[in-house]
C-alpha cells in the first residue's frame, strides 16, 4: 500500500507556485478482519440476515479491537495524503474571523454570544445597550483542557438577571442545567440532571420556571431514559427532586414537551409532540385558578406551534393548510368555534412566526428562499421587509412590545449579516457583517430546475467560481438532506471555499422529505414515500452529469445524519453514479434504527420494521441489508462516535464490515468512530476543523483536485 506523491512547479509571473497531487493507493486495500456471525431475524415471514450483529455492542472488547484497526487503516491512509495538512491550514485561515450570534434583548439587558475566530466555544456576553461595554457571563473555554466542554444552551429570565443553560460532556447532549445569576455574577447551587434541549419559560418574577426533563437512570426500564419525558416547575433554591410536577403522560413514551407561560404569567401552554413528527397536541393550565390542564387540540392530526401574549394564544398550523396559516385562539374561551383565522394559507411554505412591535411576523420561502412579511395582529398585511438578495433569513430577535426587531441573513456567496429593523422608519440598516477571509464576488449561485423519476420537478442551487467550464470534468460536491422538515436553503460557509476556490462545485438540492415547498413536500419524502428523497437525489445527480457539469468519475456525495441515511441509500442504489462518498454520523441499518438509543422518536418519519407493511417498504431501501457480494462500490468513508446520544454507531460499524466484505472494486472503504465528539453538536473548534480537514483530504485524493500554495 503506497502513496505517489507528485510535484509540479509551475512559473506564474514572478511566482512559482507548488501543484500537489494526491493519487490513490494502488490495490484494494488490506481491510482488517470482520468476522461474521450466524444471526437470522424473521421478520413478517421474511428470512432477514444480520452477520454484523456482534458490532452493535459498542463497549465489547471485540468491537473496540475491530473499531482501533478501522481508525487505524483510516489515518493510515489520511495522514499520507500530502494536501491534508495544507487543506487544514487553509481551513484555518478561512475560519480564523470573528463572529457573534444576534443580539438578544431582555427587559433589562441585551445578550450576545461570539468567538474571536478560533476558540472552542462561544462566550456569552451582557450588555446594558446593543452597542455598550460588554460583560463576560460564561466562558465553556475555560471548562475543559481539550474543549470537549460544551454549553449546549441558554435561555434567560425575561428581565435578563437569570440564565437557565447546559452543559454537557464529549458531544452527549444530555447536560446538567444550571443557572446562573447575572446581576451578582455567580453560579446558583441549583442543578437539574438530564434535561436535553429542555423548554425552559420563566416567572417574570424570577421565582422560577417550568421546564422538561428526561427520567433519572434506574427509574424506567433499561434504554427508556431518552423517552418519558415530563413537565416540571423549579422554583430557585430549591433540590430539584423537590420540583413540582405538572404535566406527564406514561400512555406514550416517544412525546417530547414545550412549555410557554403567557406574558401575563396567568396561563401555561403545554405542547405534546409525538416523536419527529409534525403533529402535536395544545393543552392549557390556568395557572390563577389552579385548574388541570384543559384540551385545546387532541388527535395528533396536523402542527401547531405558538406565541401567547396575554389572553391570545397566536398559532402557526398546517391544519387543513399545507403551507401553513395563523389562527388567534382566545384562552378564555379556547374551544375550536372561537378559533380566528388571522393569516391565511398563501402559496408559499410559511417557515416561521414571531411577535415584535405588537405585529405578527412572517418567515415565508419562496423557491427555497426567504421572504419576510408584516401583519397586523388582526389580519392586515401591512408591508414585506426588502431583504438584499436570494438567500436565508436565519431568525430573528426582538421582544413583543420593541420599536425595533433584530434579523440575520445570509447566502451562499453573502456573509451572514445581522440587520436593526426600526418600525416607526421601516428602515433596514446593517448592524454587524461577518468578516469574512475570502472574496466573494468571483461566484455564482444559481437555482435550476430538474425531473425527478416520477416527473416531480425539484429545484437545485448550484455554487462555482465563475471562470468555470462546463465540459463535464468539474469535481462536484452534492449534497442534501431530504427530511424531518428540515430545509435546505442558501447559507454562507467560509469553509466551503476552500472547495470552490480550487475548482470544485457545490450544488445542494431541495428534496422531498423536506418543507421547503410545505408539508405536502414533506409527506412526500417520508414513510412509504422515503425512496422519493433518494430518486430526488439521484436525478441531480444525473442533471450535473446531463448538463456537463462533472462526470461519475469527478462526482462526490456528502451527508450526515438522515443525509447519512441519504447517501449510503444512493451509493447502494447506484454505485456507478459516483466517485467518493462522505457518510456522516448515519442511519444505515433500518430495520433496528428504532432499537437504540432515542431512535423511537424517528418511527414517524420513517417507520418501523415492527409493522408489516412498513417493514416491506424499509427493507426495500435500508442500505445495509442491500449490500451485494460482488458489485464495484465507490470510495466511502464512514464517521460516527461512540458518545453520540442520537445515532448509534453500529450503523456506521455494521455497513462498513458488510461493504469492504461485499465490494469488489480496489476503492477503499474506510471508516473513523471517533469517542468524544457525540452526534456533533459542541465538538470544539478545534475538532471540527481537523474532521473537516479530514473530509476534504478524503474527496480531494479521491476526485484528483488540486490544491494551489503560494
Amino acid at each position: 500500500m503506497g502513496l505517489t506523491i507528485i510535484f509540479v512547479l509551475v512559473l506564474i509571473g514572478p511566482y512559482f507556485v507548488i501543484t500537489c497531487f494526491a493519487e490513490p493507493p494502488s490495490g484494494k486495500p488490506a481491510y482488517p478482519e470482520s468476522k461474521t456471525v450466524d444471526v437470522v431475524d424473521t421478520l413478517h415471514g421474511v428470512a432477514v440476515a444480520d452477520p454484523y450483529r456482534w458490532l452493535e455492542y459498542n463497549d465489547s472488547a471485540d468491537v473496540q479491537a475491530w473499531t482501533d484497526q478501522q481508525n487505524a487503516l483510516t489515518r493510515s491512509y489520511l495522514d499520507q495524503v500530502p494536501a491534508r495538512e495544507k487543506i487544514k491550514a487553509r481551513l484555518e485561515n478561512l475560519w480564523n474571523y470573528p463572529t457573534q450570534t444576534m443580539v438578544t434583548k431582555c427587559k433589562k439587558r441585551y445578550f450576545i454570544s461570539k468567538n474571536a475566530g478560533l476558540q472552542d466555544h462561544n462566550i456569552l456576553y451582557t450588555m446594558d445597550k446593543p452597542e455598550g461595554a460588554q460583560k463576560v457571563v460564561i466562558n465553556p473555554n475555560t471548562w475543559s483542557e481539550e474543549g470537549t466542554s460544551a454549553m449546549d444552551y441558554w435561555v434567560p429570565s425575561d428581565d435578563g438577571d437569570f440564565i437557565t443553560y447546559g452543559k454537557s460532556e464529549s458531544g452527549a447532549e444530555r447536560g446538567i442545567m444550571h443557572i446562573y445569576d447575572v446581576v451578582s455574577s455567580k453560579e446558583l447551587p441549583d442543578t437539574i440532571p438530564d434535561c436535553r434541549y429542555p423548554s425552559v419559560s420563566w416567572l417574570k418574577d424570577n421565582s422560577g420556571f417550568f421546564y422538561n426533563r428526561h427520567p433519572a437512570k434506574g427509574t424506567v426500564p433499561e434504554g427508556d431514559e431518552s423517552y418519558y419525558d415530563k413537565i416540571f416547575f423549579h422554583k430557585l433554591g430549591d433540590d430539584y427532586t423537590k420540583d413540582k410536577l405538572y404535566y406527564d403522560r406514561t400512555d406514550i413514551k416517544e412525546l417530547g414537551y414545550g412549555c410557554d407561560v403567557s406574558t401575563n404569567d396567568r396561563f401555561l401552554i403545554l405542547y405534546d409532540f409525538l416523536g419527529s413528527s409534525r403533529t402535536n397536541e395544545i393543552r392549557v393550565i390556568d395557572l390563577e385558578k389552579g385548574s388541570s390542564p384543559e384540551d385545546i387540540v387532541t388527535g395528533f392530526k396536523a402542527y401547531y406551534s405558538g406565541i401567547t401574549l396575554d389572553t391570545v394564544l397566536y398559532i402557526r398550523t398546517n391544519e387543513d393548510a399545507p403551507n401553513y396559516k395563523i389562527m388567534a385562539i382566545n384562552l378564555k374561551n379556547p374551544q375550536r368555534k372561537n378559533w380566528k383565522e388571522t393569516v391565511p394559507e398563501g402559496d408559499d411554505f410559511l417557515e416561521e412566526f414571531t411577535i415584535i412591535n405588537k405585529k405578527l411576523i412572517l418567515h415565508y420561502l419562496h423557491n427555497a428562499h426567504s421572504q419576510v412579511k408584516i401583519y397586523s395582529l388582526n389580519d392586515k398585511h401591512l408591508k414585506d421587509i426588502p431583504l438584499p438578495t436570494l438567500g436565508t433569513v436565519t431568525g430573528f430577535s426582538g421582544r413583543w412590545d420593541d420599536d425595533e426587531m433584530y434579523l440575520g441573513f445570509t447566502s451562499f456567496t453573502y456573509p451572514t449579516t445581522h440587520y436593526r429593523y426600526d418600525f416607526d422608519a421601516n428602515e433596514l440598516n446593517e448592524y454587524y457583517r461577518f468578516p469574512v477571509k475570502v472574496n466573494t464576488e468571483g461566484y455564482v449561485t444559481d437555482q435550476v430546475w430538474y425531473e425527478s423519476k416520477d416527473g416531480t420537478k425539484v429545484s437545485m442551487f448550484v455554487v462555482y467560481k465563475n471562470d468555470i467550464k462546463f465540459d463535464g470534468s468539474n469535481p462536484v460536491y452534492l449534497t442534501g438532506y431530504g427530511g424531518f422538515s428540515a430545509n435546505e436553503t442558501p447559507y454562507f460557509s467560509s469553509s466551503r471555499f476552500i472547495w470552490l476556490e480550487n475548482g470544485g462545485v457545490y450544488a445542494s438540492p431541495n428534496l422531498r422529505g423536506g418543507a421547503e415547498y410545505g408539508e405536502k413536500w414533506h409527506r412526500g419524502g417520508m414513510l412509504e414515500n422515503k425512496q422519493n428523497t433518494f430518486d430526488d437525489f439521484i436525478a441531480a445527480a444525473e442533471w450535473l452529469i446531463d448538463n456537463s457539469y462533472t462526470s461519475p468519475e469527478k462526482l462526490a456525495i456528502s451527508g450526515g445524519s438522515n443525509g447519512g441515511l441519504l447517501v449510503g441509500a444512493v451509493a447502494i442504489q447506484q454505485p456507478e453514479l459516483f466517485k467518493a462518498v462522505f457518510c456522516s454520523v448515519p442511519l444505515l441499518d433500518m430495520l433496528r434504527f428504532h432499537q437504540f438509543l432515542m431512535a423511537r422518536y424517528w418511527v414517524s418519519e420513517y417507520g418501523s420494521s415492527e409493522d408489516p407493511e412498513q417493514f416491506k417498504y424499509i427493507y426495500a431501501y435500508s442500505p445495509y441489508h442491500n449490500v451485494k457480494k460482488g458489485v464495484s462500490y465507490p470510495s466511502i468513508m464512514f464517521t460516527a462516535s461512540e458518545t453520540d446520544s442520537r445515532v448509534h454507531p453500529m450503523h456506521a460499524s455494521k455497513m462498513t464490515a458488510a461493504l469492504q466484505n461485499a465490494t469488489s472494486s480496489d476503492a477503499p472503504i474506510l471508516a473513523y468512530i471517533d469517542r468524544k465528539t457525540g452526534h456533533g453538536w459542541g465538538v470544539p473548534t478545534n475538532i471540527r476543523i481537523d474532521k473537516l480537514a479530514d473530509r476534504y483530504a478524503f474527496l480531494f485524493w479521491q476526485l484528483g483536485m488540486k490544491i494551489t500554495v503560494e
